[in-house]
Parts: structure tokens; C-alpha cells; sequence
């Protein structure tokens, strides 16, 4: 398990280690044919910064030689917004005070005909963690439903058990995105004080789970803001190239969301303010990182993210992006008043961003891979 290896690093030192990376450090990484996760440390590291634009046409260079110039869109179906865990960022913590709704079968079926007239074959299926509400039978009977309009489709929601996983893999279900939000023990700790959500190992064993039960994708992440971004992103890498050696028949993807305001009872337009505020460079800084330490996993970019950010952002190592988000249920179509779980940034329509991908000489998606298509 993943959790024994974590087990032998400490936080503290990991991060001693980073910001001891000088620049000779860094143009070593970049000399290298293979770069490791020692390398990566001097890629995430103060000391690369003049180094983004090296950086930034290695990144794109290897993206090219891997994806090619295609962009993939997806888009988020929020299912509920019912939450059981208090988490100091989400606009779904379940002291936040919002009206809460779950989609029926019809008003689900209504939502994905939007999506689909979006021109999407690839869905996210999004909800708060509340077992009772949205728990895997809810799940089972969502897929059901969707399945035979979509070719892909993927779901973020509560951490399950092996068995449970493997049921919705056998039912359809694609790929499963599980965050560890932070890899800071302490942190993690504060920021979810409340909910099954609290429990740090079993969140961290979330992806050796699903990696027995056969997924055939699993997208990795944390939130950036909550701790030391660099630190938190090492470890993301150190559980990527674990996960890549022991279930190597599944296919990776990695997401760096910022922190976003969300409204609530006495939270308006604020949330939790970032306790690390992540530049725009960096976050260009990490992308290029994560490339160049592994030229095949997957990077996305949402709607979190401003317009002019992400126009820029296609050419350095991202392969696919969300357009036209809605990220409260029913958004599309059915309910448009309960509140989001967090502001999106980039409102462009699909139409929109399909536009500007291919000014830029790329081409747009509406699916995912084809399992058929992969080695």
C-alpha cells in the first residue's frame, strides 16, 4: 500500500529538501534524458523560476511527442450537493447553511440531454459525500441512466471500498478522480475537522483501492492553497510513479486546482482565504514539472482558472479541459438558483473554447481515449 512508502518520508524534510535546490540543481534536470523525483524537486523549486521559458518548450515538446496537438473536453454533472463532512473550503461543508438537492432520475436524464446538445461524450459526474443520499446504490442507478448516451464517463465523489468500486467499474463506470486535497497530515487534519472525510489513511488508500478493482483511469490532485504547494506536489508525484509501477494497466491524470471563493451563510464571495497564494507562473512553473517528470500522464485544467490563463496554458503540457461548467445540480437546465460549490472563472461557452483551441492549431475532443485504442 501506498500508505507504507508515505509513511517513511516527513513532511518537513521533504520541504527542507525543496528549497535547498539551487540552479545548478535545476539545469542538471533539465540536461537529463528521464528526469526523477529529485528532479522534480528542482523543477517545483524557487531557484527554477528563471528557468520557466526551458522549462516551458521541454514541457511542450514532450506533450507533443506524446498527445499530439489535442485538446480533450469534458464537463462536470453535479448529482448532489448533500454533504456529511465539514471541510473549511467547500461551498457543500455541511455547516455551510445553502439549500441542498439531489437530481432525480428524470431531472438527471434532462441534464445530460443539455450536455449532450453541448456537443459532450465525456462527463464528469460530481456530488458532496453523503453516503445515505448519494451512496453507491445512488451511483448504480446514475450510471444506469447515463451510460447509454455518453461514451465516457467519470465521477468524483466520496472515497469507496474496493468491492464497491468494482461494482460500478463492471456497471460502466470509466475513470474516478479522488483528491487528496493535502498530503500535510496536520493540515489535512484542520481542514476537515468533521465527516468520514476526516480520515487521512483512508483517503490516501483511495487509489490502491481503485487500482485493484480494475478502473481503467484515476486523476490525482490536491488543493492548492491549503499548504506549501511545492511540497504537497512532490508527494502528488511520489503517489503518481507508485501508482504507474504497481496498477500500470490504468491510465493517470493530474489536476491542480487553486482555491476558489464560494458563497454561504456569513461566507459571501469569500471561503476560506489561501493560507500559500499560488502565482500564475508557478502554476505554469508546475504543469511544466509535472510534464517533464512524466511524459504520459494526463493534465487538466478546469473553468477555476481565468480565460486569458488558459488560452496560454494549452501550449505547455495540458491535455484536456472542462467548458460551459456548472458546478451546483441542475445547473444546466434543471435548477439554476442553488448555490455552487465554488465560482468557476473561465464562463466562455464550449463553443467558445472550441474556437480557441483551434486558433492556436489544436484540435478539440469530445470523448475520451477509446479503450480499444489503448497498448
Amino acid at each position: 500500500m501506498f500508505s507504507e512508502i508515505f509513511d517513511r518520508y516527513s513532511w518537513d524534510e521533504v520541504k527542507e529538501s525543496i528549497y535547498r535546490k539551487g540552479a545548478a540543481d535545476v539545469e542538471r534536470a533539465l540536461s537529463k534524458d528521464r528526469r526523477d523525483l529529485e528532479d522534480f524537486k528542482a523543477l517545483i523549486s524557487l531557484a527554477a523560476a528563471p528557468y520557466l521559458e526551458d522549462m516551458a518548450q521541454l514541457s511542450h515538446r514532450l506533450t507533443q511527442k506524446r498527445f499530439g496537438k489535442v485538446i480533450q473536453l469534458y464537463i462536470p454533472l453535479y448529482l448532489s450537493n448533500e454533504c456529511q463532512n465539514i471541510c473549511t473550503y467547500c461551498g457543500f461543508s455541511l455547516d455551510n447553511k445553502i439549500r441542498r438537492r439531489t437530481l432525480a432520475a428524470g431531472e438527471l436524464l434532462r441534464e445530460v440531454e443539455a450536455i449532450k446538445a453541448m456537443g459532450y461524450e465525456h462527463v464528469l459526474l460530481v456530488s458532496g459525500e453523503a453516503s445515505q443520499q448519494v451512496g453507491v446504490d445512488y451511483f448504480l442507478k446514475a450510471l444506469d441512466l447515463v451510460r447509454p448516451h455518453l461514451a465516457h464517463v467519470s465521477m468524483e465523489a466520496q472515497p469507496l471500498d474496493e468491492e464497491e468500486y468494482a461494482r460500478l467499474t463492471e456497471r460502466g463506470l470509466n475513470a474516478v478522480l479522488v483528491y487528496q486535497e493535502t498530503y500535510n497530515r496536520e493540515g489535512y487534519k484542520f481542514h476537515h475537522p468533521k465527516g468520514k472525510k476526516s480520515n487521512f489513511g483512508y483517503r490516501l488508500g483511495t487509489p490502491d483501492r481503485l487500482g485493484a478493482a480494475g478502473i481503467q483511469k484515476m486523476g490525482l490532485g490536491v488543493l492548492i492553497g491549503l499548504e506549501d504547494w511545492r511540497t504537497d506536489s512532490w508527494f502528488t508525484a511520489l503517489h503518481l510513479g507508485y501508482l504507474e509501477k504497481k496498477y500500470w494497466r490504468t491510465r493517470y491524470s493530474l489536476s491542480f486546482p487553486r482555491l476558489r471563493p464560494f458563497e454561504g451563510e456569513g461566507v459571501k464571495g469569500a471561503g476560506l482565504q489561501p493560507r500559500v497564494v499560488m502565482a500564475d507562473r508557478e502554476l505554469i512553473q508546475l504543469i511544466c514539472a509535472y510534464r517533464c517528470l512524466d511524459e504520459d500522464v494526463e493534465l487538466s485544467l478546469s473553468t477555476r482558472e481565468s480565460p486569458v490563463f488558459r488560452d496560454h496554458a494549452i501550449r505547455l503540457g495540458i491535455t484536456s479541459m472542462s467548458a460551459g461548467s456548472r458546478t451546483n445540480p441542475g445547473g444546466y437546465v434543471v435548477d439554476t438558483g442553488s448555490l455552487e460549490q465554488f465560482e468557476i472563472h473561465d464562463d466562455r461557452s464550449p463553443a467558445a473554447i472550441v474556437k480557441m483551441i483551434r486558433r492556436q492549431g489544436y484540435e478539440a475532443v469530445w470523448k475520451d481515449w477509446d479503450r480499444v485504442l489503448q497498448v
